[in-house]
């Protein structure tokens, strides 16, 4: 039954048909495939992103541990340094009263209090003098001045 214009018959239109369906399956089977694929690599862009949040949360949780311990250590060294410097200020006040005396002893003619006379024992003025011999304490009001 074919036609006289050219036109194609019944069966040539069902083997076309056939030929474009069979193309839409390969298509459909073809995307169906690349959705797959894609929402894998979807799926392992996801795990990475996951493995790397928490290695990070972990990197974060030391870096804290460590701060913190940093800080104290921190503290405890300012604190030491303001002791330290309330120390230097005390000796140093201690030098200048030491001069002082060397400086009163020396204007006074004698180089020693045994030079001076009897003037000068362990029970008077001189004496008091040896009482600056104790050990250095930082006075708290001090240690807020650093």
């Amino acid at each position: 039954m074919a036609s006289p214009g050219g036109t194609s018959t019944c069966s040539e239109e069902g083997g076309l048909l056939a030929v474009v369906e069979q193309r839409k399956r390969k298509r459909m089977i073809s995307n169906r495939e690349s959705a797959r694929r894609s929402r894998m690599r979807k799926q392992k862009h996801l795990d990475g992103l996951t493995a790397q949040s928490k290695q990070l949360s972990t990197e974060k949780e030391q870096l804290v541990t460590s701060l913190s311990l940093t800080q104290q250590q921190c503290a405890a060294v300012e604190a030491e340094n303001c002791v330290l410097r309330a120390q230097g200020t005390e000796l140093s006040r201690r030098l200048q009263a030491l001069e002082e005396i060397l400086c009163l002893v020396g204007s006074l003619g004698g180089g020693s209090p045994a030079n001076l006379g009897g003037n000068f024992n362990s029970t008077s003025s001189w004496g008091s003098f040896m009482c600056m011999n104790q050990p250095i304490m930082a006075a708290a009001e001090s240690l807020f001045y650093c």
